[in-house]
Parts: structure tokens; C-alpha cells; sequence
């Protein structure tokens, strides 16, 4: 497994619609596993490939205390209702945005057998995280669902107490 760099906004790879995957064999599992590396390096919940500079239609995603999987070829097939949250990204360091996601949401894809898949949430991270990186896959950044460029916050940098200490924020990105 190799860490690979994340990719910034201004890169025209997060903004291509990324390539369907024809066949899920061991590259694409090879792939996956550098994904889960690089999510977790880089403190993530979330990973789409064009984040780590590859055109392909392939996410991972891995919500605290639960197994990180993947999902090919991922399409949202249904959503309903609307909720207002805070969210970051990898690719947009520094910032955090409030702006509109489903409530519910259901993906179809393929695991990494390259058997057909459906991921259904609701109401938690995991719903946000299926909006999120099934967007990177088709060339949208959070900050192109924000309402106006004002829902777009400047994080302060990271602040340690005399004696150490968290972080002031540290929310994880997708």
C-alpha cells in the first residue's frame, strides 16, 4: 500500500467526471487499499480517486469505530429531504462550509468482488459521506453546493494549551 498525495482545489483532475470502471480486478483493488491509507493519513472519513489524482470512479469511505469499504461506479439512485450541515474536504484544507445534503440517500455500485451493491443512510456521517465523495466522482466540490462564497469559513490553525492538548477543531473531512 503506498500513501498517495491528496490533490488540491485548482487541480483540473477534481473537476473531469471521472471514468467508469470497466473491470474490478486486483489494480483497482490495489487502488482501494492505497485510498484507505491515504484517507486515514490524512485524517479523512472519505476518498474519492480523483482526490488522489486518478480519473476513476472509485471511493472509499470509513466512518470512525466502523470497517473503511468502497464502492465502484457509485451512483446515488435516491434521496430525500434536505438538512443543513458543516462539512470539509481533503482537497479544500483550511476551510469548512455550511451548505444543503439529503437527509436519506441510497448509492448503487459495486464492492470490490465486483458484485452490485446498494448503501442506504440516513440522518448520520454516513449519508453525508455518500453525497460527498459521489460528487468528487463526478467533478462537484462541497463548495460548489454552498449557498453564497460567505458559507465558506477560514479555519484558525490548530491551537495547543501550555500543556498540549486537542486541537480547537478537529472534525474530520471527507
Amino acid at each position: 500500500m503506498t500513501i498517495r498525495p491528496i490533490r488540491y482545489l485548482g487541480d483540473p483532475v477534481l473537476r473531469r467526471p471521472a471514468k467508469k470502471v470497466s473491470r474490478v480486478d486486483d489494480s483497482i483493488r490495489r487502488l482501494i487499499a492505497d485510498m484507505t491509507e491515504s484517507m486515514y493519513q490524512a485524517q479523512g472519513v472519505g476518498i474519492a480517486a480523483p482526490q488522489i489524482g486518478v480519473g476513476l470512479r472509485v471511493v472509499v469511505i470509513g466512518i470512525p469505530d466502523e470497517e473503511p469499504f468502497a464502492l465502484i461506479n457509485p451512483v446515488v439512485i435516491k434521496r430525500s429531504g434536505e438538512r443543513r450541515l458543516d462539512e470539509g474536504c481533503l482537497s479544500v484544507p483550511g476551510y469548512r462550509g455550511n451548505l444543503t445534503r439529503s437527509i436519506a440517500v441510497t448509492v448503487k455500485a459495486l464492492n470490490e468482488e465486483g458484485r452490485e451493491i446498494r448503501v442506504r443512510a440516513e440522518d448520520d456521517l454516513l449519508a453525508q459521506a455518500l453525497e460527498h465523495e459521489t460528487d468528487h466522482v463526478n467533478g462537484t466540490l462541497y463548495v460548489d453546493r454552498l449557498d453564497s462564497k460567505t458559507d465558506l469559513v477560514k479555519l484558525e490553525p490548530a491551537r495547543v494549551h501550555s500543556g498540549g492538548g486537542a486541537p480547537a477543531e478537529d472534525d474530520e473531512d471527507e
